[in-house]
């Protein structure tokens, strides 16, 4: 699967495009700035006193899964430049916790892309997975955007 390190555009996001981003290893000043801006902080997120975690199933400095899927689509971001215009919907599974340390990666799939009614838009579904540096994926999810597309000219030709 390639690395995408650039924008991709109309003729680049075809479904069935498969590629991956770069990589991100999430910090503790990443999860200590994250849970005080969004105000996540449940002990789990914020102790490293083993007695107060003494009852939670998952060991080490966990991170939210929301701090996960914002960084997933910073890592994402990149290869929507050219055509992002808005997100409008995800579907999210956590598959596996993501902890300080872990560096994470997108790898991401075009599912489809259609036109819209109005011209120079289009709808691109994309099935992202998030993977961690031991190649286990900890979050899957399909993201709906709306993209630029080509003008009315070309919007009415059957596309691939």
């Amino acid at each position: 699967m390639k690395t995408m390190d650039r924008a991709l555009y109309w003729d680049d996001l075809a479904p069935g495009l498969r590629h991956r981003s770069g990589g991100r290893t999430i910090t503790e000043a990443d999860l200590v700035n994250f849970v005080n801006a969004s105000w996540l902080t449940e002990g789990l997120f914020t102790s490293v006193d083993s007695a107060e975690r003494e009852h939670s199933v998952l060991s080490g400095r966990v991170v939210p899964g929301a701090l996960v899927y914002a960084y997933a689509e910073g890592l994402a971001k990149r290869t929507m430049e050219g055509v992002g215009l808005a997100f409008l919907e995800a579907t999210l599974v956590m598959r596996a916790p993501t902890r300080v340390g872990d560096t994470i990666h997108v790898e991401c799939e075009v599912v489809e892309r259609k036109l819209t009614s109005k011209p120079g838009r289009a709808v691109l579904r994309s099935c992202i997975d998030v993977v961690n540096q031991e190649g286990a994926t900890v979050m899957t999810y399909t993201a709906v955007r709306l993209i630029r597309a080509p003008g009315e000219e070309i919007a009415t030709k059957a596309l691939p």
